[in-house]
């Protein structure tokens, strides 16, 4: 019988189950994403799923915090 994950309620959620999951804290994924050539948001939730197994939920997640970041950083 396959063991089913648990699906997220929300995104507070999400961010604890991200690393039990995935084997990371959390910073260490935003890092990966920041450090990542630009890319545009669903290339970048590939290459999260396709390199390092993310769940597509956990990786567009990650990449819409991290764009969030850059568009109040160009605001400022």
């Amino acid at each position: 019988m396959t063991k089913r994950r648990r699906r997220c309620r929300d995104r507070a959620d999400c961010t604890k189950q991200g690393p039990r999951q995935y084997g990371r804290p959390v910073e260490e994924w935003l890092d990966l994403v920041r450090s990542s050539p630009p890319a545009k948001h669903a290339g970048l939730v590939s290459w999260l799923k396709a390199e390092h197994g993310l769940g597509h939920g956990h990786a567009n997640a990650l990449v819409a915090y991290v764009r969030a970041e850059k568009t109040e950083d160009a605001g400022n």
